[in-house]
């Protein structure tokens, strides 16, 4: 009998031994388990808070650009026929009898007059705020007809146009000004485009497309805040 009972004691205690070392296993897995997940929200959380950050910086930056563009320009917006677009970054001239005559791609005199004036300050104002910016996009639009043209051929005859009269405008700015501003020109002509975008881009009026004012080049800039938030997003 007491051999029995030392038999089922001993089965007994091995039993609770392997229960005590799983249940330790177990816990021990738990809290290994935690440790991740603390650690998975706290870079979460980090990445949250850095992405936050850039979008601030971005706004901050952006309403800086603004605010000195206008400072630059107000004053020669009117004579120019041109304006400030604040949310596009962008500065329109849309008086077509002074940009090019009509299907042509030639910088008409008043227009290289104004570029002359315009594109060294912009430059400049550029250089404080160049950490910034993506590209200097110089965009070419146009209205959608074109004489005795199909849709189709209109809309391809006018993107040739569109592309003539941007590289007409990079060439002016770079060949006839780039003497004036050649240390800004180190880091900007990395980044200007030249962009003719055909009839894509229409003018509307209080919803009434507008042919005259479809007829225009901007100088429109791309900030890098998407490319930097992409990037912490792609680390998560």
């Amino acid at each position: 009998m007491n051999e029995f009972n030392n038999i089922f004691g001993n089965a007994n205690r091995s039993a609770n031994t392997v229960w005590i070392s799983t249940t330790d296993m177990m816990s021990g897995l738990m809290i290994v388990f935690m440790f991740i997940a603390i650690t998975y929200m706290l870079l979460v959380d980090r990445k949250s808070d850095q992405t936050y950050e850039i979008v601030r910086e971005w706004d901050r930056s952006k309403t800086s650009l603004v605010e000195a563009l206008h400072d630059e320009f107000d004053k020669d917006l009117m004579k120019w026929e041109a304006m400030i677009n604040d949310s596009e970054l962008s500065i329109t001239f849309s008086k077509p009898e002074i940009l090019f005559e009509p299907g042509k791609s030639v910088l008409k005199p008043d227009f290289q007059i104004i570029l002359n004036n315009f594109f060294p300050r912009y430059l400049k104002r550029l250089d404080k705020h160049k950490g910034l910016i993506a590209e200097i996009r110089i965009e070419g639009h146009t209205s959608k007809e074109w004489l005795n043209s199909t849709d189709t051929d209109a809309y391809l005859n006018n993107m040739e146009l569109s592309q003539d009269r941007t590289r007409s405008v990079l060439s002016h700015c770079l060949i006839n000004i780039g003497h004036l501003i050649s240390e800004e020109l180190t880091w900007a002509r990395k980044k200007i485009t030249a962009n003719g975008l055909s009839s894509s881009n229409l003018f509307f009026s209080d919803g009434i497309y507008d042919k005259e004012k479809s007829r225009r080049v901007e100088f429109r800039i791309r900030t890098n805040a998407e490319e930097r938030i992409e990037i912490i997003l792609a680390r998560r």
